[in-house]
C-alpha cells in the first residue's frame, strides 16, 4: 500500500491508520509532506492509536505486513528489493516539485517491485503530487488498485482530484471508509 498526502493530511491520517487491522496482508509506505523533525511525532501519535505498528521510515527498514513506515520529513523515500524482501532507502536527493519528500519518487521506485498488487491511496493535499508516480506504474503494467478520497471529505481537495483526473481511480471514498477500503482490498492474514 503505497499512501500520499499532504494538506489536511495528519489529522486525516488518524482516521486511517488507526482502522487498519495488525493482520494487514501488507506493509504501507506513506509519504506525508511535512519538514524535518515533524514525521516522527506523527509515527508515535499514530503508532499510539493503531494496531498495526507504525514508525518514521529509516534507511535500510525491511518492508512487514502490518507496518506502516513514514518517509522522514526532508528525505526522499525510495523501495528497493532487498534479497526476497523489499527496503527502506532514504536519500538526501532534491526536492521534486518544492517537495521532500515528494510521494512521486516513492511511487516511481515502486515501478522496479514485483508486487503482486500495488494498492495507491491518495488522500487530501494541495497540488498533484503522486499523479505522475502512479501513472508510471501503470504505464508500466503493474497492477494497480487506485483508492481516492472524496472531495467532501477533503481539506484541500487537490492531489485527489488531480489522480482522479487521469481515469486511473478504482474507487472514491470518504476519509471514513479508507482504511475499509484498503483492508478489504490487500486483505488480512
Amino acid at each position: 500500500v503505497a499512501l500520499a498526502c499532504s494538506t489536511g493530511g495528519p489529522k486525516s491520517l488518524q482516521s486511517v491508520i488507526p482502522k487498519l487491522p495488525k493482520d494487514l496482508e501488507a506493509p504501507v509506505v506513506l509519504v506525508q509532506h511535512m519538514p524535518k523533525g515533524f514525521t516522527n511525532s506523527l509515527a508515535v501519535r499514530l503508532n499510539e492509536m493503531s494496531q498495526v505498528q507504525v514508525k518514521e521510515a529509516a534507511d535500510g527498514d525491511i518492508l512487514r505486513n502490518g507496518w506502516v513506515y513514514i518517509a522522514p520529513g526532508g528525505k526522499q523515500m525510495r523501495i528497493e528489493k532487498a534479497g526476497t524482501n523489499y527496503k527502506i532507502v532514504t536519500t538526501d536527493e532534491p526536492e521534486r516539485d518544492g517537495l521532500r519528500p515528494c510521494a512521486n519518487v516513492m511511487y516511481e521506485s515502486l515501478e522496479n517491485c514485483q508486487y503482486d498488487e500495488i494498492t495507491c491511496v491518495v488522500l487530501t493535499g494541495m497540488g498533484a503530487d503522486g499523479t505522475k508516480g502512479i501513472q508510471g506504474l501503470a504505464a508500466h503494467h503493474k497492477k494497480l488498485h487506485v483508492i481516492a478520497q472524496d472531495a467532501d471529505t477533503c481539506v484541500v481537495y487537490g492531489m485527489p482530484k488531480a489522480i482522479a483526473q487521469t481515469g486511473l481511480v478504482d474507487e472514491v471514498v470518504p476519509l471514513g471508509s479508507v482504511a475499509e477500503t484498503i483492508t478489504k482490498n490487500v486483505g488480512v492474514s
